[in-house]
């Protein structure tokens, strides 16, 4: 590329589909990368971008309102914002987006930033009725904290995921009796296997949560006016209840894709290392990038799958690697693999985890104890350290940072004060794995692995 050409990226015409944390600062990054051209930012939502880990903590007790959740803007970006217009479909051919209200916009490089909505509830089954709540939204975080506050007698949230637990968490430190129910046999299982659910199951309880595990619920019940009233559960409970919460899980939001000839579907957008998406065919499209929530990305750490990351962190530097590959030539592009890192605060707990333990076949606790409030849990698959969660014990986690990266194995030897006096690995218990069994891969097409940047580090 010449220096001509590679002084075009920084010009030109840029679309940002997607308004929320990953496209605001990367669009940011692309004026800090010397982008000079014409900057646009399409969102689904009317408000401007805000931050989403507040939803389901401190907005749901009135510790924060809407007013101040707003993301802090680092610099002016000089871009022209289509807030509240819903991108509807993708001409790649034609380099065009199409919006909700019949416009296409024209782009030379595109940024896919449309993150993921909460599943919902099936209307047949009582998803329609008022009372029943999800939780992706700053409208839907506002219309539940109404709710809570009018003081309802029960509160059900369906799913005992990080969500749902923050939810109970919020829902019990506002004196609200709450219930829930969880397929599997311990909250947090399908992200941190049964041994760290178990121990998450104690908080619930000792929080005066009445946890249903291996419970669904089969129907959600209302009266003449279509408000919510009872829920029938697969235990054989009909239970009364005014608010339910759905939290089951989040759908990558790429129904706008369909028919674009992107690798796309409710899993997300499928990107190679530095960020590009990928055709159907299984080669990068150039000058279409992913980042945030919606992006679908191999890591070297993690071979042989694909990770979708509904974290913070992830979002921020996602999106500043793709911004930084969207202003530079071929030979300039830097690949995307910080580890991965996310926390939760629930029933005064703070839980932190680096890795993705979630591949992990077997799991040992290094440090302190399951039924004590501190203890760090670390996760192997095929003895390999690939993954490790600490509960109220933060600091300690660059060091396990630092051993994943270097693929240390597993169990790890640290020799730690308050470790046990044998390092003995028990099954992770990931729901639907049998035991001693690795996770099925999400196979990366090999096109687009082959196509995959060496990292720059």
């Amino acid at each position: 590329m010449t220096g001509a050409d590679a002084a075009g990226l920084r010009t030109g015409r840029v679309v940002v589909v997607g308004a929320s944390l990953a496209g605001l600062r990367a669009a940011e990054a692309l004026r800090d990368e010397g982008f000079t051209g014409e900057l646009t930012l399409i969102g689904e939502e009317p408000h401007a971008p805000y931050d989403r880990p507040p939803l389901s903590k401190a907005l749901l007790t009135g510790r924060l309102d809407g007013a101040h959740i707003e993301l802090p803007r680092v610099r002016d970006i000089g871009a022209r914002w289509l807030l509240g217009t819903p991108a509807t479909g993708l001409d790649v051919p034609g380099r065009r987006v199409e919006l909700a209200d019949g416009r296409r916009l024209a782009y030379d490089r595109l940024l896919i930033a449309t993150g993921t909505r909460a599943r919902r509830w099936p209307v047949e089954a009582g998803g329609a009725l008022a009372g029943v709540h999800v939780l992706r939204t700053r409208e839907d975080a506002e219309r539940l904290r109404g709710a809570l506050a009018a003081g309802p007698r029960r509160v059900l949230v369906v799913g005992a995921g990080f969500t749902g637990g923050e939810v109970a968490s919020a829902c019990r430190e506002l004196g609200i009796e709450v219930t829930v129910t969880q397929r599997s046999a311990a909250p947090l299982a399908g992200a941190l296997g049964a041994v760290t659910g178990r121990a998450a199951a104690d908080w619930y309880r000792e929080a005066g949560v009445d946890l249903r595990l291996n419970t669904t619920v089969e129907a959600l019940e209302g009266d003449a006016s279509g408000r919510l009233r009872r829920a029938v559960l697969s235990d054989g409970t009909a239970m009364p209840v005014e608010v339910a919460v759905i939290a089951t899980g989040a759908v990558a939001n790429t129904e706008w894709l369909a028919g674009s000839g992107l690798a796309a579907d409710h899993r997300g957008v499928v990107s190679v290392g530095d960020c590009r998406a990928v055709a159907d065919c299984g080669s990068p499209a150039e000058d279409i990038y992913v980042a945030g929530d919606i992006a679908r990305w191999p890591h070297p750490l993690y071979p042989g799958q694909l990770l979708r990351l509904d974290h913070w962190d992830n979002a921020l530097a996602q999106a500043r690697t793709a911004a930084h590959n969207l202003t530079h030539d071929p030979g300039e592009r830097r690949a995307h693999q910080p580890l991965p890192a996310f926390w939760s605060q629930q029933f005064g707990r703070y839980l932190k985890s680096v890795g993705v333990p979630a591949v992990a076949d077997q799991v040992v606790v290094t440090q302190g104890a399951l039924d004590q409030r501190r203890f760090v849990a670390a996760y192997g698959l095929k003895g390999r350290l690939v993954g490790v969660v600490a509960v109220d014990s933060p600091r300690v986690l660059d060091g396990y940072a630092a051993l994943i990266e270097a693929r240390a194995p597993f169990p790890p030897r640290l020799g730690a004060t308050d470790g046990p006096d044998r390092l003995d690995p028990v099954d992770a218990g990931f729901p639907g794995r049998d035991a001693g069994r690795a996770p099925e891969h999400d196979i990366h097409p090999p096109s687009a692995l082959a196509s995959a940047p060496t990292a720059h580090r």
